[in-house]
């Protein structure tokens, strides 16, 4: 007689619900919307601030009580701005200083940067090192012998060092080169070396592959190291003041020490702010997808 085996009824399995994750991610990812507008807003609120403040009066802008957008909105702040302080002579020397500068240090960079990528010689990891190490010494302790350094060339070959834009734009380019090598060191070896050497294979020299090939590759690079020089350059003031170099961050400075007639006028200095970060901010405008593509390609290997 055959038995009939009546099987158990099996317990269904248990996942986790679709539905349940799909909702988490989206609430994780609206709470981290939120997080990134609230750091964007508080991000925003000095420049916010800045562009108000240089439309108040004298006086409302040192009062607290004054409430922040301004009753009466002063325009004359900027035709005036620019009158006391010669605004335009000191906008121009900048553009000439720091311009010079970005050009000449992204190229020596360049340079170095894809000589330590694609050769390797006894000392090269030192020297890369040693490269990066510069930027842990602040810039304020090298003053006194590059000022002494300065003199000496002065008077021993009579080009004059202090008080001319060739001076401080030596000055600059020593100091943004080594950490724009080290920038740039990384993304020229990022690069495959075969495309260079098909080039040279087929009769090209090293340096011809490199500013044929090499180079326009890495220009995302080149311009994040651009941009990165151009905005330290711009905004430096403590170099530019005591060497005596007439820029715009050194004009600036006389709104708050009564230079030109002028006494703590911090109305008129922030319209100067305001005008001086429009070539930043044109500058990344025209460059953000060759510096946010240079970031990224810089970030990942």
């Amino acid at each position: 007689m055959a038995t009939v085996q009546t099987s158990m009824p099996l317990k269904p399995t248990r996942y986790p619900s679709i539905r349940a994750a799909k909702i988490r991610s989206v609430i994780v990812n609206r709470l981290l919307d939120l997080l990134l507008w609230v750091i964007v807003f508080i991000i925003l609120i000095p420049i916010f601030y800045i562009i108000l403040a240089s439309f108040k009066g004298r006086g409302e802008i040192t009062n607290p009580t004054a409430p922040v957008i301004p009753e009466v909105w002063n325009f004359k702040n900027y035709p005036e701005m620019w009158r006391q302080i010669k605004f335009g002579p000191l906008f121009v020397n900048s553009i000439i200083v720091v311009g010079s500068t970005t050009l000449v240090a992204t190229f020596f960079a360049a340079l170095a940067g894809y000589a330590l990528a694609r050769f390797r010689f006894p000392g090269a990891d030192a020297y890369s090192l040693a490269v990066l190490g510069t930027q842990i010494i602040p810039g304020s302790l090298f003053f006194i012998p590059l000022y002494l350094t300065f003199l000496w060339i002065k008077n021993t070959f009579g080009i004059p060092m202090v008080g001319s834009n060739f001076g401080v734009i030596c000055l600059y380019v020593g100091f943004f080169t080594p950490i724009s090598i080290w920038i740039l060191r990384g993304f020229f070896a990022n690069l495959p070396p075969d495309l260079e050497e098909q080039a040279m294979v087929d009769g090209a020299t090293r340096f011809t592959a490199f500013w044929r090939i090499s180079l326009p590759l890495a220009g995302p690079g080149i311009a994040s190291t651009a941009i990165y020089i151009f905005m330290t350059a711009w905004n430096e003031l403590f170099f530019g003041y005591t060497l005596g170099v007439k820029t715009v961050p050194v004009g600036i400075r006389q709104f708050v020490f009564g230079a030109s007639g002028t006494q703590l006028r911090y109305d008129l200095m922030a319209a100067a702010s305001v005008v001086i970060t429009i070539p930043i901010a044109v500058m990344f405008l025209l460059l953000q997808k060759q510096f946010i593509s240079g970031l990224t390609a810089g970030a990942v290997k």
